[in-house]
């Protein structure tokens, strides 16, 4: 018997060992505290998932109870695990990269005041993503998922005293998604009386049928949801301000946890999506519009991280193409090979900005290759990785995803994908090129102070380009046939989820077409900025100055945002402020303070302090009293 809750109690501990105690202990004591909890979880992950290997293929599947929880009536939810072999590969990839992840971060964090509550929340995080992806149930799916939300808004924002709203505006974008999901979840509860995955997927087909409208709904709600979480259009505005929080932040947000919770949930619930010919249409076409709309602002973006950050975008826009064309296994493919390439772009970043002192505007770097060889050396893996470039890991699951939709007849989508791999392949080596060779515009107090980041922060750069080399190759050849495949595919066999029929002819065909465009993309990139000099990017940007000055603010999207419903909310608090709070509200309270005010200013003369006044005041009295009795008798 496989014991589950051995996999999220590790971070569970660490979080609530350096919540209670971290300020008393020593830097050493807290990142080992913090990167060991993750680091068992990552083992009691690797011999879960042994166990499970060690079942017949078509059992694989452990489900355990930790408590009970919610008994009303019919309707039960507890607090339960599952691990299959979907919740495997997620386990896997969260505790992992995660511990990578937790390991760069000492480095990184060394001098920050406060180092503990960093790890901390870190581990919270980590425990959070581990128990969603474990969850047996949409109830504490959703639970977990809001757990998760929460982490994000505390790590984004750690730095809470710089002026920045980042951390608030994931929280506020998140909840317009989340307030669809909390509906979805409610109308199949009211729908189907279960939330637990198995009921739900087996009483799914009877009771909701296929392209019907209530299950059009549910489906729609559940990916508005993911559309949030996973920062999709129309709701990925957060994700690129996310980048205000400490770069390993980024990296396990965007990488390993936060973002890949919508498309774990899409996968997770094939059965359900499978009945809906619309949701699934809506998720493949949000996905490849997501995909393109991102990599076209990353093309102009200087800032470094928001060059990744918008990659990430696109990349997930990738994966719910994958699950909208019913590639369910390359979709969460695609989430782990993105997992390693993308972490170490971010931590590469990170390596960079450590290095310079917190610059991270590209157009201040160049040469920095021979200065931080380690860094630039893995930053071209991932970026290799991240352009699909074969043999690295990106090019084995983009390229199923692209060619699942070839195979489904849907040329335009397949087409959308590829103009997105173009832009790809030169938006990232547009941004190696610029940092680690061209031109160098380094200030010259910090060229002097450049210098490779310390071991604890090089060692997971190259443990994780081990990743972009090896595991995409070792896991996904042959294309839809390797060990991932046949380990992933039952889950959405059993889902009703029917493969992609295509020849190898035509796989490998479509394979070359997508090389030919990513290797054009980074061809092209290597003319207009490996020497920094040629004055091709900026007479294209002076030749399209709109589409450029477009790109350049980002399609505006964040200024229709405010103009449409910032502002407007703004002013409305501001009038319900101005007249409700301070005229009707304040005004009561302070005219009542105002009456009881002149009241004892009346009462205050009567208090003179003369006897001879209050001798006059009681005989006064007296005689109103006798008087008062005599008239009545």
């Amino acid at each position: 018997m496989i014991d589950l809750w051995w996999i999220p109690i590790w971070p569970l501990l660490g979080f609530l060992l350096l919540g209670f105690f971290g300020r008393r202990l020593r830097k050493s004591t807290v990142a080992a505290a913090a990167c060991g909890s993750v680091g068992l979880a990552a083992v009691a992950s690797l011999v879960a998932v042994g166990g499970l290997l060690s079942l017949p293929a078509g059992a694989r599947r452990v489900e355990g109870v930790i408590a009970p929880w919610i008994q009303v009536g019919n309707f039960q939810a507890d607090w339960g695990l599952l691990l299959d072999p979907l919740s495997a590969v997620m386990v896997l990839v969260v505790s992992v990269v995660g511990f990578l992840i937790h390991v760069y971060a000492v480095g990184y964090m060394h001098d920050d005041q406060d180092f503990p509550r960093f790890f901390t929340y870190l581990n919270l995080f980590t425990f959070s993503m581990l128990m969603l992806v474990l969850a047996n149930n949409y109830l504490l799916l959703y639970v977990f998922w809001e757990a998760v939300g929460l982490c994000s808004y505390l790590l984004i924002g750690f730095w809470f005293e710089r002026p920045a709203a980042a951390g608030k505006k994931a929280f506020i974008v998140n909840r317009v998604g989340d307030f669809g999901f909390g509906l979805g979840v409610m109308l199949l509860w009211t729908t189907l009386g279960t939330l637990h995955y198995e009921q739900v997927f087996a009483l799914a087909p009877t009771q909701l049928p296929a392209g019907g409208g209530l299950v059009t709904a549910i489906t729609l709600l559940l990916f508005l949801g993911a559309t949030g979480k996973s920062a999709q259009l129309p709701l990925y505005v957060w994700l690129p301000d996310a980048m205000e929080g400490p770069t390993p932040v980024s990296a396990l947000i965007h990488a390993a946890t936060m973002v890949t919770a919508g498309v774990y949930m899409v996968a997770r619930s094939s059965a359900l999506f499978n009945l809906a010919p619309l949701a699934m249409g809506t998720v493949a076409w949000i996905g490849a519009l997501t995909a393109v709309f991102a990599a076209s602002i990353a093309l102009v973006q200087t800032d470094i991280k928001r060059v990744v950050a918008y990659s990430t975008i696109s990349q997930l826009g990738y994966m719910f193409l994958g699950c909208g064309v019913g590639a369910y296994a390359s979709a969460i493919f695609h989430l782990a090979t993105h997992a390693f390439f993308k972490a170490l772009l971010f931590l590469g970043s990170g390596s960079v900005i450590h290095a310079l002192g917190g610059e991270q505007d590209i157009r201040k770097m160049g040469q920095l290759k021979a200065r931080l060889p380690h860094t630039s050396r893995t930053f071209y893996w991932a970026a290799l990785a991240n352009a699909g470039i074969i043999p690295l890991a990106g090019f084995w699951s983009k390229d199923e995803i692209l060619a699942a939709a070839f195979a489904g007849h849907r040329y335009l989508l397949w087409a959308l994908g590829s103009a997105g791999a173009f832009m790809t392949a030169f938006y990232m080596f547009r941004l190696y090129y610029t940092v680690f060779e061209g031109k160098d515009n380094l200030d010259p107090p910090a060229a002097h102070q450049v210098h490779e980041s310390p071991p604890v922060m090089t060692y997971p750069l190259l443990v994780l380009g081990a990743g972009c080399w090896l595991v995409g190759a070792l896991f996904g050849f042959p294309p839809d046939h390797g060990l991932y495949h046949r380990f992933v595919e039952p889950v959405f066999a059993a889902a009703g989820t029917e493969p992609h029929a295509i020849s190898p002819e035509a796989t490998l065909g479509l394979a070359a077409v997508a090389t030919a465009i990513a290797a054009l993309g980074i061809w092209v990139a290597r003319a207009w900025y490996k020497t920094g000099d040629n004055p091709a990017p900026a007479q294209a940007a002076e030749r399209h100055l709109g589409l450029y000055r477009l790109l350049w603010n980002k399609w505006y999207v964040d200024e229709l945002y405010t103009a449409a419903f910032v502002e407007p909310i703004r002013r409305g608090a501001l009038w319900l402020w101005q007249r409700f709070d301070e005229e009707m509200i304040d005004g009561c309270v302070n005219e009542a303070g105002e009456m009881f005010r002149d009241a004892g200013q009346l009462l205050r003369r009567t208090q003179s302090g003369y006897v001879m006044n209050y001798v006059l005041g009681f005989l006064a009295g007296v005689v109103v009293i006798l008087g008062y009795l005599a008239f009545r008798g």
